[in-house]
């Protein structure tokens, strides 16, 4: 996922894109648990998806209050 694609989006869409990178994450956890993780780089993609929406989601939040 690219930023400018992530700065496209609504507030409510950036929510619902963490929530299912979240949950997409604690499975990715799991199977690294069990041993069934095969698509180990997705691990850190999934990770920084996560970081570049809170940035963005943060910015956006600071440049209404202000």
């Amino acid at each position: 996922m690219k930023a400018a694609d992530v700065r496209a989006k609504t507030p409510d869409q950036l929510t619902d894109e963490l929530a299912s990178l979240k949950k997409e994450q604690f499975n990715l956890r799991f199977q690294k648990a069990t041993g069934q993780l095969e698509k180990t780089a997705r691990v850190k993609q999934v990770r920084r998806d996560i970081a570049r929406i809170k940035t963005i989601a943060a910015e956006k939040s600071a440049a209404s209050k202000g």
